[in-house]
């Protein structure tokens, strides 16, 4: 199992404009081989943001490389540059191989 976050620092006041445009994009994610599931978290707040993280898991690394690659993830990310900033800084992206899991 391969775990994909992405974590992000939504700048205060952007809650809301930022899960919106989770919650109404064309993921594409169920098109790929490998894909499990998809979680968007929403973490604790500090002064200046509040922590969400991005959370993918795949069957396999391989999977996970071949959706980076692919036509869907394209379209699904195709107008990230096109809205107003929501969030400090580029997302930081975080990959884990399970060690261990039931």
């Amino acid at each position: 199992m391969y775990i994909a976050m992405n974590r992000f620092k939504v700048i205060k006041g952007s809650e809301a404009d930022f899960e919106e445009v989770w919650r109404s994009r064309d993921r594409h994610l169920d098109e790929l081989e490998g894909f499990v599931d998809f979680h968007l978290l929403k973490g604790p707040e500090a002064e200046d943001h509040t922590l969400y993280s991005s959370h993918t898991v795949w069957k396999t690394h391989d999977d996970f490389v071949a959706w980076t690659k692919s036509e869907q993830f394209r379209k699904a990310h195709r107008n990230a540059g096109d809205r107003k900033p929501m969030f400090l800084g580029h997302p930081q992206f975080e990959g884990f191989e399970a060690v261990e899991g039931i």
